[in-house]
């Protein structure tokens, strides 16, 4: 008798091992959680992990020093739209279907009419990881169209959206509604404009507090977030998490600002270059940065708290550089880190960017890159952690630079860069070269300005007339990548058409 419970308990024993090491090997299997956070008009030296001095930090200082960071990472585009355009559909500016900020409606809540969206048919990151099983989500800014167009996120890869579906709305951070799933979701503020300026000889304490809320629209987002990561943890999620901050306005918590008052030497901002009167828009612009820190740490915490560490990647970068107005003081926190041009620009500082990845046991901590890398390559680096061949686009996987299996790629020439406002633009990233037109809507003709970014990296010396036999192949560059637009302001390469006479 005593053998055969013996044997029994062998058995049961030895099946319940079986059991684990096929649940281990099924862990295993499962395809890697994917979080990428998405700054708003972050400038490439404003965090710690990329120099700055006043500003902290200290989450992605941490996820820096745990996974890798990019030194040579450029958005796709300057501005807000066709950032998240070219983002989410692996494309450049030459073959992008929105490549400007091309605004509907007006800044009340009655006009809420968004941006272009999205057409039907388009193939997102959130569609691709759809099919490939993942339960997907963007919440923070959309920009793509509103829920009626077919840029509703929900018809563009998105299981789950919560969030401003209008950028206009975003400059406001105490917005009276956000959407959720096609649904306007009420908060507990009153609607205020944004863009109204102070007197400098009338204004009060009071008339500063008028742009204050209740319900702080970041808040209501990382709530939705770990929610959302809470209930679909058992399956491979990717959550697109684009935050509104530092986006102007200067609108942040009292709390938040205390924690940097006295230590700048500031005067009230009365909103005399557009956006919100800030009382301590210094302060106020740094305690936004480090409100934005404070999100990413709760996601990492929640993460490790989930036992999902280890089978979760995690990425942080921005839109483009930092900007010009509202109150933003850029040189004084030398926000694009010593370089050229601020947002709108195709110069470094308004297009290179943030890239920070943590995956712990793939990813080795301590690592960074000088590999020159875009963000129309993210489609092709989450179709490759999610291990399926991506659809066509313009981009590279960048796993295999983060995980060191084959250190700096020399699988791509170039990097290219189309902008139509602003006069329009273009740049192309070759090598240690950075070659750049200006104004080309008045001037087709306009010359390449030339910079060896190995020893000039802020673009103070045109070095072109030094090395014109360089030059055609740039032309050459142009005419390969560059697909005409389908807005006639859009097109600025081919722009020989008329307009028509009545």
């Amino acid at each position: 008798m005593a053998r055969s419970i013996l044997l029994l308990t062998l058995a049961a024993l030895t099946a319940m091992n079986s059991v684990a090491q096929q649940q281990k090997k099924t862990t295993k299997r499962q395809p890697p959680n994917i979080i990428f956070i998405y700054a708003d008009d972050l400038g490439y030296g404003e965090t710690g992990p990329y120099g700055q001095q006043k500003i902290k930090t200290p989450n992605l200082d941490r996820l820096s020093a745990e996974g890798i960071h990019f030194n040579q990472f450029y958005t796709s585009t300057p501005v807000c739209a066709p950032a998240r355009c070219m983002l989410l559909t692996g494309r450049h500016g030459g073959h992008s279907y929105i490549r400007g900020n091309y605004e509907m409606g007006g800044f009340a809540d009655s006009l809420e009419g968004g941006q272009m969206p999205l057409p039907e048919g388009t193939i997102t990151v959130g569609k691709m990881l759809q099919q490939a099983g993942y339960t997907t989500a963007a919440i923070g800014k959309w920009g793509l169209g509103m829920q009626y167009s077919t840029g509703d996120p929900n018809k563009q890869g998105f299981n789950y959206f919560y969030g401003y579906l209008d950028q206009k709305q975003a400059h406001n951070y105490y917005p009276t509604h956000l959407w959720e799933n096609g649904k306007a979701d009420s908060l507990r503020n009153t609607w205020v404009n944004v863009h109204q300026a102070l007197s400098p000889d009338t204004a009060t304490d009071k008339d500063f507090d008028r742009f204050k809320g209740k319900d702080y629209a970041v808040d209501e987002l990382t709530k939705k977030a770990t929610q959302f990561i809470k209930s679909h943890s058992a399956k491979p999620f990717f959550l697109y998490l684009p935050y509104t901050i530092p986006h102007i306005s200067l609108q942040v918590p009292d709390s938040a600002v205390q924690h940097y008052l006295g230590q700048f030497n500031e005067q009230p901002y009365y909103g005399q270059q557009g956006y919100t009167p800030h009382k301590y828009p210094r302060s106020a612009y740094a305690a936004m940065i480090t409100y934005l820190d404070t999100q990413i740490g709760i996601i990492m915490q929640l993460v490790a708290s989930m036992g999902l560490d280890d089978n979760t990647v995690i990425m942080f970068s921005s839109d483009n550089g930092p900007t010009f107005n509202g109150g933003v003081d850029a040189a004084f926190f030398n926000s694009a880190g010593g370089l050229r041009g601020l947002k709108m620009d195709l110069y470094e500082g308004g297009i290179r960017e943030p890239l920070i990845a943590r995956w712990p046991g793939k990813i080795p901590a301590g690592k960074t890159s000088e590999l020159p890398a875009v963000q129309y390559d993210m489609m092709a680096t989450f179709a490759d952690i999610a291990g399926i061949q991506p659809p066509a686009n313009d981009g590279i996987s960048l796993l295999p630079e983060m995980t060191g299996k084959h250190p700096l790629q020399a699988s791509r020439k170039y990097l290219y860069f189309e902008y139509p406002e602003k006069g329009g633009a273009v740049a192309i990233r070759m090598g240690q070269w950075k070659a750049i037109k200006n104004g080309l809507k008045k001037n087709p003709d306009a010359a390449w300005e030339l910079y060896d970014l190995s020893t000039d990296p802020a673009e103070n010396h045109d070095v072109a007339a030094a090395h014109t036999a360089m030059l055609p192949a740039f032309d050459a560059i142009v005419k390969k990548e560059h697909r005409n637009a389908h807005l006639n302001e859009w097109e600025f390469i081919n722009s020989k058409m008329k307009a028509a006479k009545p």
